[in-house]
């Protein structure tokens, strides 16, 4: 049986799960099987980078540790730096910008061929060029993705 289609969780997703915030995150993740769910290298560096700035923060780091144990973690691939010059060259041409972080992401859950799991509202701007979905509720529509 194939497994679904992996749902690559952003940073601020992740650490929705991770807080423990918005029901419908947590409503919606228990609906997925757990071996669909996973995060980028590059949301793993954004989450230890806000440990680093936070390092009497003893506790929250466990948490975080814990979740980094339970969710696979998607390496940068070859095939993830062709995703990002093929996504950002599309986004320049059509006047469309992210953050680098964000880039770097969205582009690596199309080389994964996942679902972006996302609420920032960045993403929205190019969603007819990922595939995309908000588990917070704060977007009404789920777009499909469309290959540049």
């Amino acid at each position: 049986m194939p497994l679904e289609q992996p749902y690559m969780l952003d940073t601020n997703m992740a650490s929705y799960v991770i807080r423990g915030e918005f029901k419908e995150v947590r409503q919606r993740l228990n609906t997925v099987p757990m071996a669909s769910v996973c995060i980028s290298a590059i949301t793993e560096a954004e989450l230890l980078h806000g440990l680093a700035k936070k390092p009497e923060a003893k506790r929250f780091a466990q948490i975080v540790h814990e979740f980094l144990l339970r969710v696979n973690i998607r390496s940068w691939t070859s095939a993830a730096a062709k995703s990002y010059a093929e996504l950002r060259t599309a986004c320049e041409s059509q006047g469309k910008s992210l953050g680098n972080m964000d880039m770097l992401i969205a582009a690596h859950a199309r080389a994964e061929g996942a679902i972006l799991v996302s609420n920032d509202n960045a993403f929205y701007n190019i969603n007819h060029l990922i595939s995309l979905e908000d588990w917070t509720g704060s977007f009404s529509s789920i777009a499909t993705v469309n290959h540049i």
